[in-house]
């Protein structure tokens, strides 16, 4: 027997012989090929279109560089030359005290005749006010000048107080300022928060950024600032992630805690 093509016209028109081929079923039957290729065709262009999704999304995406954060140990360090200013204690001037006026009133004499003069008006000898116990008090006793006068029971010692001395600031002290943890912690630290700005990545900008800041005798960092900049963005950086550093371990000098000087540089790096 040969060989049949059931989807063939051929075939369609022997299965609708004598029959009425204006109905659907031949007409189906007749384009049954097409509509198979069609099919086949439809599924496999949607299933390559579904497994080159993700290779195109890959591929129009922009590559990111790698950003890698080095932190550079003190001991790599060329010490910066910092010159150390002489401070002159400046010895607080005490304002002069107000000048005295006079204490003793001057009444003009009046002369008057020997029967006018009463007993009492007349001025006594030393033995009679001895006898007498009369007291003589200044208490109450102002100035000739009625405006500017100035009682002298009411003068009071003019104290001035001189202004505390300014904290001094060491840059090398017999225990040096420890961040908690040592050294180690130190670096995890900074390369934990450290950000690398976008504009420098996407401009390629890199480098080392030295930083001086001050431990305070209470352990805070304060007075940061940049020795040897790289780039505006990375300066600012290196400057917010010491800002942002907790409480040191003071330094300590004569077992004192006092304020200590501190240089750390920050390295920033692409790969």
């Amino acid at each position: 027997m040969a060989k049949i093509d059931l989807a063939s016209r051929e075939w369609c028109d022997m299965i609708f012989e004598g029959k009425n081929k204006a109905y659907g079923a031949y007409s189906m039957r007749a384009n049954f090929a097409k509509r198979l290729n069609f099919s086949v065709l439809l599924v496999v262009v949607i299933a390559l279109v579904g497994f080159s999704i993700p290779t195109l999304i890959k591929m129009a995406t922009p590559k990111q560089k790698e950003v890698m954060t080095e932190v550079t140990t003190l001991s790599q360090l060329e010490e910066p030359e910092v010159k150390q200013e002489e401070l002159k204690r400046v010895e607080p001037v005490a304002p002069p005290p107000p000048a005295l006026k006079s204490s003793i009133k001057f009444t003009a004499p009046v002369i008057k005749k020997d029967e006018e003069v009463n007993e009492e008006d007349e001025i006594k000898s030393q033995e009679e006010l001895t006898e007498s116990k009369v007291t003589i008090s200044i208490a109450d006793v102002k100035g000739n000048d009625e405006e500017n006068g100035q009682d002298i029971a009411d003068l009071k010692q003019v104290v001035t107080q001189a202004e505390p001395e300014p904290e001094k600031v060491f840059d090398m002290v017999e225990q040096m300022p420890q961040f908690p943890g040592g050294q180690a912690e130190m670096m995890a630290f900074i390369s934990k928060n450290l950000r690398y700005p976008t504009i420098a990545q996407e401009n390629g900008t890199q480098g080392r950024v030295t930083c001086q800041f001050v431990v305070g005798a209470d352990g805070a960092v304060r007075d940061v600032k940049v020795l040897r900049g790289v780039d505006p963005y990375l300066d600012k950086e290196a400057v917010r992630v010491i800002m942002s550093m907790p409480k040191w371990i003071p330094g300590k000098q004569n077992g004192k805690a006092v304020s200590v000087k501190y240089t750390v540089p920050i390295m920033f790096r692409l790969s």
